[in-house]
C-alpha cells in the first residue's frame, strides 16, 4: 500500500511518518498517509497568506467558476468518492451516496452565492452637521480561514467550510480528521485540478495531515484571520480558549430532543424517528437522542416504533440496504455499552437492541432512564435513543430544554398553537416540525446555542461569518 501525499503549497508532498485509516467494521488498514511536519504547515500559511493578496482581487466571476469546476469534478467522482467515504468511516454506502449529493449541493451553494454579497448604502444625515452625508457598505473577505472538520460527514462538512470561504475572496488551510483523511484530501486535490484548468497559478486550498494537538499550536497564529471547527464540544471550546484575535466558528454537540404530542401522525413520526435515531449509527451531532411522548399515545406508539425498528438492517456498510454501519472504533461503542449499564442499574429498561459485536451496536431503544443518566444528559453518538411520556406540551418543551445542548429539536404535532410555543420556547439554532432533529438543509442557517456552538453555517451565513463589514463615509 503506498501512502498518499499532503497538499502544501501548489504541490503534493511527503514526508518520512506515516498515519493509518482503518475500517470500522473489518478493523483492517485501508488507507495510509504521509503525515505532515509542523515546518510545512508554517510554510503553508506563508504560502496562503501570499496567495489570499491574489485571489481576494479576482473578479466575481472566475470565483464563481472555480467553484462551478469544483462542483462538476465533485459530480463526476461521487460514486468513487462514496466508496471512499465507507471505506474509511464505516457510513452506509447508501447514505455515502447522499452526503456526496449533499456536497455537490453545497458547493453549487458557493457558485451562486459568490455572487450575491451584497452591500448596502445608508444615509447619514441623521443629526445637524451631516448634511449630504452617506455609507456605502461592502462586505471584505478576512485571509486564511483554518478549517478543522470530523470524519463523520467527512466530504460535506469539508464543503461547508471550503464553498463559503472561496465564495467570499478568502483562503483555506484545511486539516481533516484522522479518520477520514482521503475524503478531505480528496477535495483538495479537486480544488488544485479546477484552479489549474482556470491557470490561476496557485491553489487557494492546503490540506494538512496531522493530530489535532498538532494543529492546535497554529489556532492563535497571527496569519490565521478565523477557525471553523465542527467536532466534539470538549475540543472545539478548549480551542476557544486558545485564540487571540481571531474569530473562530464552532459547529459542537448535541443531545437532540424530538416531541409527539397526540396530535401527530404516528406513523410520520416512527419512521422519521428510526432514521433520525439509527442512521449512520447515530453518529451525528442532530441525531435523535431523547424523545418525549404524550402518555395518550405511548403505548401505541412504542408498540409500532420497536416494531419498527427490529426491521432495520444493520451490519456490513457496503450492503446496499444497510442503514445502520458499525461505530467509528470499537472503543466508542464499548464507550456506549458501559452507558447502557449505567442506565440499567439506575432502573433504565431496554426495550429492544443493546447488544454489541466489535464496533457494531445494534439499534437500541431504552425506556424510565432518568435523566442525569449519561444516555440522556450526554452526547451518545450512537444507534440509540431513550423514550419518555409526558402529560403537557409545555412539560415536554421544559424537558428538551433541560440539557447543556441545543443544536436542532423537533416537534410532531398538528396543532398549531404547539408550533408556536415550540418556537418561541425551545432553547435550540432550530425547531423542525413534523420532521426530526436531524433535518438539516445545506443552504440553512445552521449553529446551535449553549454548549453546542457559536456562528452559523449554511454557505449565505458562513459568508457573512467570513467577511468584514466596511464603511466608505462620503460627502455627496
Amino acid at each position: 500500500m503506498n501512502p498518499e501525499n499532503f497538499l502544501i503549497k501548489n504541490e503534493f508532498l511527503s514526508s518520512e511518518n506515516v498515519i493509518n485509516v482503518i475500517n470500522p467494521y473489518t478493523n483492517e488498514i485501508v488507507k495510509q498517509y504521509f503525515k505532515t511536519p509542523s515546518e510545512y504547515i508554517d510554510v503553508s500559511l506563508d504560502y496562503l497568506n501570499e496567495v489570499f493578496e491574489k485571489y481576494k482581487k479576482i473578479p466575481i466571476y472566475l470565483r464563481s467558476q472555480l467553484l462551478e469546476r469544483i462542483t462538476n469534478k465533485l459530480q463526476d467522482r461521487k460514486e468513487e468518492l462514496a466508496y471512499l467515504l465507507t471505506l474509511e468511516t464505516g457510513k452506509p454506502i447508501k447514505l455515502s451516496r447522499i452526503e456526496l449529493e449533499r456536497a455537490i449541493f453545497t458547493f453549487k451553494c458557493g457558485v451562486e452565492e459568490s455572487k450575491r454579497i451584497q452591500g448596502e448604502i445608508i444615509d447619514l444625515d441623521q443629526l445637524p452637521g451631516s448634511e449630504g452625508k452617506k455609507g456605502f457598505i461592502r462586505r471584505f473577505p478576512i485571509g486564511v480561514i483554518l478549517a478543522i472538520t470530523p470524519w463523520n460527514f467527512p466530504v460535506n462538512l469539508v464543503a461547508h467550510k471550503i464553498s463559503p470561504a472561496l465564495a467570499s475572496g478568502n483562503v483555506v488551510l484545511l486539516k481533516p480528521a484522522s479518520a477520514s483523511i482521503g475524503c478531505g484530501l480528496e477535495i483538495g486535490k479537486i480544488v488544485k485540478e479546477a484552479a489549474d484548468e482556470l491557470n490561476l497559478g496557485y491553489t487557494p486550498v492546503n490540506v494538512v495531515v496531522c493530530s489535532g494537538s498538532e494543529i492546535e499550536t497554529f489556532v492563535s497564529d497571527e496569519r490565521v484571520k478565523m477557525i471553523s471547527f465542527t467536532g466534539s464540544p470538549l475540543i472545539g471550546w478548549n480551542l476557544k480558549k486558545k485564540i487571540s484575535t481571531q474569530r473562530i466558528s464552532l459547529e459542537l454537540g448535541g443531545n437532540a430532543g424530538v416531541i409527539v404530542d397526540e396530535s401527530a401522525d404516528l406513523k410520520l413520526a416512527v419512521n422519521k424517528i428510526i432514521l433520525g435515531g439509527f442512521a449512520h449509527a447515530g453518529q451525528s451531532c442532530i441525531s435523535v437522542q431523547r424523545v418525549y411522548v404524550h402518555n395518550k399515545i405511548f403505548n401505541e406508539f412504542k408498540e409500532l416504533i420497536l416494531d419498527e425498528t427490529k426491521k432495520i438492517k444493520y451490519g456490513n456498510p457496503f450492503e446496499e440496504d444497510t442503514i445502520v454501519g458499525p461505530m467509528i472504533t470499537e472503543s466508542e461503542a464499548i464507550r456506549v455499552e458501559n452507558w447502557i449499564q449505567e442506565a440499567i442499574l439506575s432502573d433504565g429498561k431496554i426495550l429492544t437492541g443493546g447488544k454489541r459485536e466489535r464496533a457494531l451496536l445494534e439499534p437500541t431503544i431504552m425506556y424510565n432512564v432518568p435523566k442525569k443518566c449519561s444516555v440522556n444528559s450526554k452526547e451518545v453518538f450512537a444507534p440509540l435513543i431513550t423514550i419518555e411520556e409526558f402529560n403537557d406540551f409545555k412539560e415536554a418543551v421544559e424537558k428538551v430544554n433541560d440539557s447543556d445542548f441545543g443544536l436542532q429539536a423537533g416537534v410532531f404535532t398538528n396543532n398549531f398553537s404547539n408550533v408556536m410555543y415550540a418556537f418561541e420556547n425551545i432553547e435550540t439554532g432550530g425547531v423542525v416540525i413534523n420532521d426530526v432533529s436531524t433535518y438539516r438543509m445545506d443552504s440553512m442557517p445552521y449553529g446551535g446555542v449553549k454548549r453546542s456552538g457559536i456562528g452559523k453555517e449554511g454557505i449565505k451565513y458562513a459568508i457573512e461569518e467570513m467577511t468584514e463589514r466596511k464603511i466608505l463615509i462620503l460627502q455627496m
